[in-house]
C-alpha cells in the first residue's frame, strides 16, 4: 500500500505538537507501509520526503498572504501525491492538499485533527482575513474526508459540534505518542547550567510556543503565588504575534521585580535540552486553555516529570488526576475564545496545584514514577501506527 502523508511540519522544521506527531509516526508507519512525506520548506536529505515551497508570486506583508501561499503549497503536494493508493493529511495547512488529491487521484483521504480553527478565535489576530481561509480550508477538507482521526475523545466531539455535517461514524480516535527511548529520565546537569537553573533548588518548568492557547500568560501571574524558593522556568520562544510577544515580556518584567527565581529561555530548544529540563522539574506545568491532547504533558509524564495540568480538552486522557500528577479545574465562556470564567480562580487554582506538589515532595516523585510507567504503557508510537495502518486497509 503507497501512503502519502501530507503535513506542514517535518525534521528539522518542526516547531509544535502536530510536527513532533508526524515525526514519530513516518517512522512507525514506514515499517507498515510505503510511505512517502510531503512537508512544507526547504529541500530534505531523507529518500521519499518531499518538500514544497509557496508561490512567491503571493508573498507580501498582508496577514492573509500565509493562508494563501499555504493554499499554493498544497496545490503542489496534491499534484506530487500521484501513484499513491491513499492521502493522510495533518493540520489544516495539509488537509486541502488531501482533499484535493482526493479529488485529482481518486483515493481516499485520511485526516488527522490536532485543533480545530473554529476552537481558535484568537488566530484571527494573528491571521487577519487568513483565519477565514484556513477555516475554510479544515472544513472543506473535514466534511468530504473518508475518515478523521481525532487524537483524543474531546478533539471527536470537537470535530462534530464544529462541523455538524461530518458523520461521527467516519471519525476514529486514535492518540498522539511518545517515543520513550528519547523521552527518558537524564540525570546530567549540564542543560541546566547552560541556562543558569540551580540542580539544587526546585524548578517548576513550563515547555511550549508562546500563543494564546498555551495559557502562559495565566502561570506567569500564578508564579507570583507560587513558593519563592522555587525556580520559574519558562521555555517559551516562537510568539504567535508581535502583540504577545509584547505582553509576555511585559508580564515577565512584573513577575521578576516581584519575586527572584525567574528563568526565561526565549526560544524553541533542542529536544535532549527539554529532555533534560523536564527529567529535573520539581513540577511541570501545562496552562493551557485548549489542549486536543496535549502532547509535551506526554514528554514530561515520560522523564517522571510530575505534572500539574488544566483539565480540559483532551488532557484528562492523559494526566490521571492524583495519580500522575494534578488537573486544575477549568470553567470557560460558551464561546471560542476558551477565556476562563473565573480568571483569578484559575490563576489560584494552578499555584495552589503546584505548591502542593513542591510541599510533598515524596508524593510528587510517586506521580512522576507513575507517569512514565503509563507513557510507557499506554502511548507507545509502534501500536499508534498498527492502529493508524489497519484503518488505512479498511479504506483502501
Amino acid at each position: 500500500m503507497k501512503v502519502a502523508l501530507l503535513t506542514r511540519e517535518y525534521p528539522p522544521e518542526v516547531y509544535g505538537g502536530a510536527g513532533v506527531h508526524v515525526e514519530y509516526l513516518a517512522r512507525e508507519l514506514g515499517r507498515l507501509v510505503d510511505l512517502s512525506v510531503h512537508c512544507f520548506g526547504g529541500n530534505r536529505a531523507e529518500p521519499d520526503v518531499h518538500a514544497y515551497r509557496p508561490w512567491q508570486a503571493l508573498h507580501s506583508s498582508a496577514l492573509y498572504s500565509g493562508a494563501l501561499e499555504t493554499i499554493s503549497v498544497d496545490l503542489a503536494m496534491a499534484a506530487g501525491a500521484e501513484g499513491t493508493d491513499l492521502a493522510h493529511s495533518h493540520t489544516w495547512y495539509a488537509n486541502l492538499a488531501g482533499h484535493l488529491a482526493k479529488l485529482v487521484h481518486d483515493v481516499p483521504h485520511v485526516a488527522t485533527v490536532h485543533s480545530l480553527e473554529p476552537m481558535r478565535s484568537w488566530k484571527a489576530e494573528q491571521l487577519g482575513g487568513g483565519y477565514r481561509v484556513s477555516t475554510f480550508c479544515e472544513k472543506t477538507a473535514l466534511e468530504a474526508a473518508d475518515a478523521i482521526i481525532a487524537v483524543s475523545t474531546a478533539m471527536a466531539n470537537d470535530v462534530v459540534r464544529c462541523y455538524p455535517a461530518v458523520d461521527g461514524r467516519r471519525i476514529e480516535v486514535i492518540h498522539n505518542g511518545i517515543d520513550t527511548a528519547v523521552y527518558r529520565p537524564d540525570h546530567g546537569t549540564d542543560v541546566l547550567e547552560r541556562y543558569g537553573v540551580d540542580p539544587g533548588a526546585p524548578s517548576v518548568v513550563f515547555v511550549g510556543r508562546i500563543t494564546r492557547q498555551k495559557g502562559l500568560a495565566y502561570l506567569i501571574e500564578a508564579a507570583a503565588h507560587i513558593d519563592p524558593t522555587a525556580q520559574i522556568v519558562l521555555c517559551a520562544g516562537a510568539p504567535d504575534t508581535e502583540t504577545i510577544a509584547v505582553e509576555t515580556a511585559a508580564a515577565v518584567e512584573r513577575l521578576a521585580a516581584g519575586r527572584g527565581g525567574v528563568i526565561w529561555i526565549e526560544k524553541m530548544l533542542e529536544r535532549t535540552e527539554v529532555v533534560q529540563l523536564l527529567s529535573h522539574a520539581a513540577v511541570f506545568v501545562c496552562p493551557s486553555i485548549y489542549e486536543p491532547l496535549g502532547i509535551v504533558n506526554l514528554e514530561a509524564m515520560a522523564c517522571e516529570a510530575p505534572v500539574v495540568a488544566t483539565a480540559t480538552g483532551g488532557i484528562p486522557e492523559v494526566v490521571e488526576d492524583g495519580v500522575t500528577g494534578l488537573l486544575v479545574p477549568f470553567e470557560t465562556a460558551a464561546d471560542a475564545s476558551h477565556v476562563p470564567l473565573d480568571e483569578n480562580g484559575f490563576v489560584r487554582a494552578i499555584a495552589a496545584a503546584v505548591n502542593t506538589l513542591l510541599a510533598s515532595p515524596e508524593t510528587a516523585r510517586q506521580y512522576g514514577r507513575a507517569g512514565r510507567r503509563r507513557a510507557v504503557e499506554h502511548f507507545s508510537w509502534a501500536v499508534i501506527a498498527a492502529k493508524t495502518r489497519d484503518l488505512y486497509r479498511r479504506l483502501v
